[in-house]
């Protein structure tokens, strides 16, 4: 019987955010572990613009069989949805802040208060314009936490085409009196908002109903081609205990997980100290809990309601546990697989 080859390279792809798959980079431990194979592990992101590199693009259509992604879930359902043949093999729950923003001296407060009123609602032009869908998400998630709708407010297309930098053209359009809030999050947002005088109507991270801040980073997936996990699954499997490694590592590291955090978002120690709670380095783990897949699977229904995905996603049959358990044994492999680390 022919076995298919080893692939000559692994790609990696993250987005700028907590992640299991950032502080194993940072820490060269999947190089480590799959050079002895002589397999080359690489970032999409840092070799973007080698000419051997795959398409950047691919952090959103997941073509390229030999990659992971640990990333936001719009991106990987709609990869997903229009028939790419991905497995979800894990999710995380890390709560990077989400807020709405007003303008100063507005006195707009709490989520019952956005009824009526104007939210921006950015459109980028993307295939999947997930800082749209992130935006409809976190009014929606606010609303519903005060007994209302989308209906009950007036949304408002913004351009951010153009924009310059993340969040710039819905906080512009704050600044000029277009839209009465605006929905932003993580690092880069609390910076942002900071500087323009925003005040904060709603914390949604504060919500208690914890369905209500469901969004593009909650959960967030780590996916992988079907096409790697049938032919070489050890390697999926290999690939995933790093990730545990790194999280077990992560949960004692308070201070070198915020130095990490600084490098994958770009924003300085206050913007990072805003977007993520202190516990923050005790969430990497992955699993496949069935109430972070049930969190999953109501942002399918949300994102396919709003026209974001082209078909369904059955979130469950896309879910594939047996890597991670796997994973959970060759790490520790006397141990019990660790709990969820939900709160």
């Amino acid at each position: 019987m022919t076995h298919p080859a080893l692939p000559t390279v692994l790609w990696y792809t993250r987005c700028p955010v907590p992640t299991a798959t950032g502080i194993a980079a940072d820490r060269r431990w999947l190089s480590d572990e799959f050079a002895p194979d002589g397999i080359a592990v690489r970032s999409l992101q840092d070799a973007a613009t080698d000419a051997d590199a795959v398409p950047r693009s691919t952090h959103y259509t997941h073509a390229e069989a030999a990659l992971f992604r640990e990333g936001g879930n719009v991106p990987a359902l709609w990869a997903r949805s229009r028939g790419e043949p991905t497995r979800l093999i894990g999710l995380t729950w890390i709560e990077e802040r989400q807020v709405i923003l007003v303008a100063p001296g507005s006195g707009i407060r709490g989520a019952a208060a956005l009824r009526g009123r104007r939210l921006a609602v950015p459109r980028h032009g993307l295939p999947i314009d997930f800082w749209r869908a992130m935006a409809l998400r976190g009014f929606e998630g606010a609303l519903a936490s005060a007994g209302a709708a989308l209906d009950d407010a007036a949304l408002v297309e913004v351009d951010a085409g153009g924009s310059d930098g993340q969040w710039a053209a819905e906080l512009a359009a704050l600044g000029r009196g277009d839209v009465d809030a605006v929905y932003v999050k993580g690092a880069v947002a609390v910076e942002a908002a900071t500087r323009v005088g925003a005040e904060v109507a709603v914390e949604l991270d504060e919500l208690p109903d914890r369905a209500h801040r469901v969004n593009n980073g909650t959960p967030r997936p780590i996916t992988v081609h079907q096409r790697l996990l049938d032919e070489h699954p050890a390697l999926v499997d290999r690939f995933l205990a790093v990730l545990v490694r790194a999280a077990d590592w992560a949960a004692d590291r308070p201070d070198d997980v915020a130095r990490i955090l600084g490098a994958e978002t770009g924003a300085g120690p206050e913007g990072v100290r805003g977007a993520y709670r202190a516990d923050s380095h005790r969430s990497l783990h992955p699993d496949l809990s069935e109430d972070r897949l049930e969190s999953l699977a109501r942002q399918a229904e949300s994102l396919y309601g709003h026209g974001f995905l082209p078909e369904r996603v059955d979130v469950r049959a896309w879910a594939a546990p047996e890597p991670l358990l796997r994973a959970a044994r060759r790490h520790r492999p006397t141990s019990p697989s660790r709990p969820s680390q939900d709160p």
